[in-house]
């Protein structure tokens, strides 16, 4: 490559590293004179590359924003990283799938031959878990809209719309990300529906039959029949947030914001927000409980506020300790959270939480193995409950007479 055009290279790697570069520490890194830097920066211009000249006594250049995409520069990491992302991107929930796929074959395209074959070799093939239903997809327009407000710090309005289709007993599907989401309001289907409460059967012989009500009185002749009036229930008003933080979560996106109206922090999933326009005056950011907005959401998955439990910021609500009569290295196979301490070839200590004592109990039960709780007394508690509904479950239930 000719000395010119490596140089090239050189100062625009440097450009897209860091925002503003003054002229001499760029002369210095590329061990140049300036005048030759103002020249390299002119042939980039030439090239489509917006660098932009700072004035004064320490100017420098920036490269800056462009209308047009000009060629970018990646290195090898970045090259096999963009990649890899790229291939990832169905499991994101955001919609973008065939954009991404439309992205992976461009990068691939300008890829050198030795790239390429790393990322042709690192073939990914994104599974998600099983669902009843698939998991609903936000607009990317809508995801851009929620980010811009984040970004410009400006109160966001929106509607907010209710949870579509049966309710899942699932965390966080319900506003504030905690416990089991209920039947939104109009979901419950009418009685004789596919989806709800069956049909009366028709009477036995032999039963007496309900007492004919006699119909109605007809209008007089002429007289225009009494419609009655349907009143459409209002709209409920849009939400007004500050916006802090876009999150996701389980293939899900969630808004992390301070409820103007309700005077609290709110978790909203992001396919049930339509924003409206225009946004709201600027805030003064607020200090998000937990000190992180990954402890925050944690914590409210959990069900407890960021600044509880045992163990800090995003404790379990229930914790108990237990000795199992199991090999330390089985138990931590099945364990993603917790804590499991080796006594010796077949006895561990295992420090779990989870949302209910009776929840806890039903965990630890799963390991099939002789349990001593070292405590609390809700956990011993709530292995009797169990183990008393258990016995009941498993008696054998008369036949009832056809």
């Amino acid at each position: 490559m000719p000395k010119t055009s490596a140089r090239l290279l050189s100062l625009l790697s440097l450009l897209q590293t860091r925002r503003d570069w003054p002229g001499a520490l760029l002369a210095e890194r590329l061990d140049v004179s300036p005048r030759t830097v103002r020249r390299d920066v002119d042939r980039l211009r030439e090239l489509g590359y917006p660098v932009v000249a700072m004035k004064g006594p320490d100017g420098g250049y920036r490269l800056d924003a462009g209308t047009e995409l000009p060629p970018l520069l990646f290195d090898d990491e970045q090259a096999v990283a963009l990649a890899v992302a790229l291939q990832i991107a169905t499991t994101t929930g955001a919609g973008i799938e065939e954009a991404a796929a439309r992205a992976l074959n461009t990068v691939r395209q300008v890829l050198p031959a030795r790239l390429r074959h790393r990322v042709d070799t690192l073939r990914v093939t994104a599974v998600d878990r099983p669902a009843i239903r698939p998991e609903p997809q936000v607009d990317s327009d809508v995801l851009m809209a929620i980010g811009a407000a984040v970004h410009g710090r400006e109160v966001l309005r929106f509607d907010y719309s209710p949870v579509s289709g049966p309710a899942r007993a699932t965390a966080g599907t319900s506003e504030g990300c905690g416990g089991t989401s209920a039947a939104s309001p109009g979901s419950a289907a009418p009685p004789g529906s596919p989806t709800g409460a069956p049909r009366p059967s028709p009477p036995r012989a032999g039963t007496p039959m309900p007492p004919r009500v006699p119909p109605s009185p007809t209008p007089p002749t002429g007289a225009l029949p009494q419609t009655p009036r349907h009143t459409d229930p209002a709209p409920p008003p849009p939400r007004r947030v500050e916006p802090h933080h876009l999150v996701t979560w389980g293939r899900r996106w969630y808004l992390v914001a301070w409820d103007l109206d309700r005077d609290d922090w709110r978790t909203f999933r992001a396919d049930r927000i339509t924003p409206r326009t225009p946004t709201g005056p600027r805030f003064p950011p607020r200090e998000l409980p937990g000190g992180s907005v990954a402890a925050f959401i944690t914590a409210r998955f959990r069900g407890v506020e960021a600044t509880e439990g045992p163990d800090g910021v995003g404790g379990w609500p229930c914790r108990g300790e237990v000795i199992l009569a199991l090999p330390a290295a089985e138990v931590l196979r099945h364990t993603r959270e917790g804590i499991v301490e080796e006594l010796g070839p077949d006895r561990c200590r295992v420090v779990l939480g989870s949302w209910s004592w009776p929840g806890l109990a039903a965990a630890i039960g799963r390991f099939d193995a002789d349990i001593e709780v070292i405590g609390p007394s809700e956990l011993a508690s709530a292995f009797a409950h169990l183990a008393t509904r258990y016995a009941a479950a498993a008696q054998p239930r008369a036949t009832p007479d056809p």
